[in-house]
């Protein structure tokens, strides 16, 4: 099961969800989860891809699409919440460096 991570955007205080792990919305339900969380590009990717490869891609995705998503999320400015050890594993997981400040 994934881990769920709370993350804000502290420009305008907008709080999102993502998860850490295994998708199984994505196994389950291919490209519908990215469009319930506003993350349109990676719908278009994983409908398009889902169309080329008849669904098959799905396998992948599953367990690359929740990393992707937590990725897409820092990008926008949004971070976080947690123990400074939680936060350190968010980072790790996403292969991005922490930010210092």
């Amino acid at each position: 099961m994934a881990q769920p991570v709370n993350f804000v955007n502290k420009n305008t205080n907008q709080v999102r969800q993502g998860f850490m792990g295994f998708s199984w919305t994505a196994l389950f339900w291919g490209p519908f989860p990215a469009a319930f969380r506003s993350d349109w590009k990676w719908f278009l990717i994983m409908l398009l891809a889902g169309i080329v490869t008849a669904g098959l891609s799905g396998l992948i995705f599953c367990f690359i699409y929740n990393k992707q998503h937590i990725k897409t999320l820092i990008q926008e400015g949004f971070a976080p919440e947690g123990s400074e050890d939680f936060l350190q594993t968010v980072y790790a997981y996403a292969g991005i460096q922490k930010p210092t400040s």
